[in-house]
């Protein structure tokens, strides 16, 4: 009988400097690499092929979580046991792969995730430190599930996480968040491992704008998967300042007889629209819950 194989997923997209050797590390700790050439202009196939790698080809830029779910689906229909998820820049160690899919192997873990932040000291700028911090928070409160390291791309699944983790097309580089959402979702078991990061290149992409593109990516999430916590406190929040309002023109009404009518009527406005989103949040945890049921 033939062993399920291990799979690692590597996501490129013009990384034709550093993919080579990426492949070649990692080939020594898994059964098969799948790189996913997102729509390259370079020379990343190609150098990846040579590597010892399995290319699957986009024929133009379809973003991070697309590629994912081109290799998680590839890796489904190999029946690989487990997936590692790494990036193609090398700013992740393959010789900690094994460390990283221990606790799939011998404690029936779904997630396990590589964090900077677990006692290994990676050399990571303070900028970026406070950044990843403050995004892990947001991820954290917003999805119920608590980690130390929500952006980490480093990453190992289970043939279960393997099976229902389907990302949003355009989530674009949320998916890590979406990973804790989803973990939510399936009652999932999730833990981390320590791991190291090199920063040796800078960062690719605008730091602001990217995270910018995260937080708006955890907004959708959590409408999407949380609607009573994202529409409830929404809608709390802004039937407390129209109520908020209303104690004003009572003591105004009080203190000089006259009615403060524009206040009067943004107050009315705001109970309104607050007491409106309140009950759509309601009414989508309810259907959102029904049909997890059917």
């Amino acid at each position: 009988m033939t062993q399920s194989p291990t799979v690692a997923i590597i996501a490129a997209y013009n990384e034709d400097r550093f993919i080579g050797s990426v492949v070649l590390k990692t080939r020594r700790y898994v059964d098969h690499v799948l790189v996913v050439d997102d729509g390259s202009i370079d020379e990343t196939a190609r150098i990846a092929e040579e590597a010892g790698a399995t290319v699957i080809t986009h024929e133009h830029n379809q973003g991070k979580a697309q590629a994912i779910n081109t290799g998680l689906k590839h890796a489904r229909d190999m029946d690989a046991s487990l997936v590692v998820l790494l990036d193609a820049d090398g700013q992740h160690n393959p010789g900690e792969i094994p460390a990283l899919i221990a606790p799939i192997q011998t404690d029936n873990v779904d997630v396990v995730v590589g964090s900077r932040f677990l006692g290994v000291r990676s050399p990571i700028p303070r900028w970026r430190i406070l950044g990843q911090h403050a995004l892990t928070v947001a991820t954290n409160v917003a999805s119920g599930v608590a980690l130390t390291d929500s952006q980490s791309g480093f990453r190992a699944l289970s043939r279960e996480a393997m099976r229902v983790f389907v990302f949003r097309p355009g989530g674009g580089f949320s998916i890590e968040s979406e990973m804790q959402f989803l973990v939510q979702q399936h009652k999932l078991k999730v833990t981390e491992v320590a791991v190291q990061m090199t920063y040796d290149e800078g960062p690719k992409r605008n730091p602001f704008t990217h995270g910018m593109q995260v937080v708006n990516g955890i907004v959708a999430l959590v409408s999407q998967h949380r609607p009573l916590f994202f529409f409830g406190l929404t809608g709390i929040l802004i039937l407390s300042i129209g109520l908020g309002l209303g104690v004003v023109v009572v003591d105004r009404y009080n203190a000089y007889q006259t009615l403060a009518v524009g206040y009067a009527l943004i107050s009315i406005v705001l109970a309104i629209i607050g007491i409106q989103t309140l009950f759509t949040g309601i009414i989508l945890h309810s259907l959102r819950a029904f049909l997890a049921d059917r």
